[in-house]
């Protein structure tokens, strides 16, 4: 039966340990590991153990071992004594008396030459003084583990200016460190099997939790009381390297070839992953095969190589129009020239990364028009020709002061932009209205509204429906032989005409081969003079509207040149409006 035996620390902090953890605690200072490693195999779990100062635990902890009381329950005591006043009785009546009982014992356990409890105590004592690094955490856990490393840590964090109410710790390990780990394991896996003692690996405590449980305090305080919790969009992260021993992985490759692949985006086959992958496929015996148990005695300790600063994405959302013909949505690159001088995403983001000192950006929009193709909306004020007639759900705007409120459908296209490590992560609503008016300032070619942060979550809503939603449509289409007004007003009556289209020739480098089926929901014209006419669609989402006026090549069936009998193009295209109720409306 095994007796928890609570050691005190000066502190007042109590180690939980039991008499079973006695010849872990015995083995593995002998084998040259930290106090606090000593902690982890026996599974202590109390996180207050691991603050204390690593002098006063390992003190203890020689106490623990040395301790006779401790390895020796009541019971059993008054049953040996009664034992040996048994013995001592029978003796008594069948033999003449020799020396003393006390000193025979002595002699006795002299002659055998095994050391005492108090001998080992004594020879880990003498191998602390020596002050050895720790054959399992390297270090990690001994002097890179305290107020020092915490005010490092600080000062590389007040250095990159962020803004944060609270942030998480993480550390990152050299991979050799889990071949020691399962090294001194399997030390000590041998002396429990033998006392028939059970200990799950699993429930050994990670030296990352144990470096977090000592160090989040100390860089919460250096940090001047900020909070430092388990989870946070502000991660502070502490990475360790230790060359000296980089080799001891080395023999698993040849062991366990199938867990250590080369990837582009990794300098080392011996990743973290990769290592426990292969401890785990790996048998006792061919591992202590190709490994030292316990471990070799390192010479250094870990060297923290880095501590770098990570801000959650940030996400800003709004509508824009484009007014101009030759600007891209995206930056135009064709082999390897740029075309554009700029782009809609750039004169978006360029105020925003500066506003929330964000390091670059991702960005997405439901769905993209072509460099030609203008994107308006109208909820704005403008004087373009193509507002003089109706496309949007039988509203109509007139160009007068007094009509400007009238119902109109969502204005621009949705968009997304995904900050990557900002700097600063919440504006005020004030400070977003100011940014969206310096990004419509920056430029005449664009403009934004409904600017706003929005959640990662919040982002799905423009994608939802993809294929149901409904665009509309103003182009100005010329035709081949001569028409009369009479001519096109049939097209107004067509209601929900299915195209088939194949990929448009232009797209084919970058859209996969297919037929692909979308919906003309309505359609309805304004005749200028014998060969134009304006065509105003309300279309199925992801319909190609150049190739459905002049057909290409007979890929989009049918056509306007069908309908038409005639040849006809396309000569300019303005997205009026984009079907998605998102992202909220913001008053002007």
């Amino acid at each position: 039966m095994n007796h928890l035996c609570v050691r005190i620390l000066q502190s007042g902090v109590m180690l939980p340990l039991k008499e079973k953890d006695k010849p872990i605690v015995q083995k593995l200072l002998s084998a040259g590991c930290c106090a606090r490693c000593v902690l982890r195999f026996c599974c202590v779990s109390v996180q207050a153990a691991y603050r204390q100062p690593q002098q006063d635990t390992l003190k203890e902890l020689q106490d623990f071992i040395s301790s006779a009381e401790n390895s020796k329950s009541p019971d059993s005591a008054g049953a040996e004594s009664t034992d040996r006043n048994n013995k001592s009785h029978d003796a008594a009546v069948s033999e003449p008396p020799e020396d003393p009982p006390s000193k025979r014992a002595k002699l006795e356990l002299s002659a055998t030459g095994a050391p005492s409890e108090e001998d080992a105590a004594a020879v880990v004592k003498q191998k602390d003084e020596e002050s050895c690094v720790c054959v399992v955490c390297l270090g990690v856990l001994q002097e890179l583990c305290g107020p020092t490393q915490a005010v490092k840590i600080a000062e590389a964090v007040k250095a990159e200016k962020y803004e944060f109410d609270t942030l998480v710790l993480s550390v990152s390990l050299p991979a050799q460190l889990c071949v020691r780990e399962h090294s001194c394991w399997l030390h000590v896996k041998k002396e429990l099997r033998e006392k028939s003692v059970a200990l799950d690996k699993d429930d050994v405590i990670q030296v990352k939790e144990a470096f977090k449980w000592i160090m989040q305090g100390l860089v919460a305080r250096a940090l001047g009381g900020v909070a430092v919790v388990t989870r946070s969009l502000f991660e502070v992260g502490v990475e360790f390297t230790h060359p000296e021993t980089d080799a001891d992985c080395h023999f698993l490759a040849t062991t366990c070839p199938d867990c250590f692949k080369p990837t582009k985006n990794k300098q080392s086959v011996f990743t973290r992953m990769a290592v426990v992958k292969a401890l785990e496929k790996i048998s006792d015996a061919k591992f202590l095969k190709h490994y030292p148990c316990p471990p070799a005695q390192p010479s250094s300790s870990c060297m923290p190589r880095d501590i770098q600063c990570l801000h959650g994405s940030v996400f800003v959302a709004g509508r824009y129009n484009k007014f101009c013909r030759s600007l891209p949505q995206t930056p135009w690159v064709i082999d390897g020239e740029r075309r554009m001088e700029s782009s809609v995403e750039e004169l978006i983001a360029a105020p925003l990364l500066s506003s929330f000192r964000a390091n670059s950006f991702n960005f997405s929009s439901s769905g993209r028009e072509d460099v030609d193709v203008r994107t308006l909306g109208n909820g704005e004020r403008c004087t373009f020709s193509f507002f003089f007639f109706c496309t949007c759900r039988g509203f109509c705007l007139l160009m007068c002061e007094e009509f400007i409120s009238v119902p109109v459908w969502l204005a621009g296209r949705p968009f997304a932009m995904e900050l990557l490590n900002p700097h600063r992560s919440r504006l005020s609503k004030v400070e977003m209205k100011q940014l969206q008016e310096t990004i419509n300032k920056s430029s005449d070619k664009i403009r934004v509204r409904d600017l706003q942060i929005v959640t990662r979550d919040a982002m799905s809503r423009m994608k939802e429906g993809e294929e149901e939603k409904t665009k509309s449509y103003t182009a100005l289409i010329w035709t081949q032989k001569p028409i009369q007004r009479d001519d096109i007003t049939f097209i107004d009556d067509i209601k929900d005409l299915t195209l088939d289209q194949k990929t448009p020739l232009r797209v084919l480098h970058r859209r996969a081969l297919a037929v692909r089926q979308r919906v003309i929901h309505s359609m309805n014209t304004r005749f200028l003079d014998s060969h134009h006419f304006y065509l105003g669609l309300k279309t199925q989402a992801g319909t190609y509207i150049k190739e459905f006026v002049h057909g290409d090549f007979g890929r989009t069936v049918p056509n306007l040149c069908k309908l038409l009998k005639t040849d006809t193009d396309i000569l300019e295209l303005d997205v009026e409006s984009v079907d998605v109720d998102w992202p909220p409306s913001i008053p002007e």
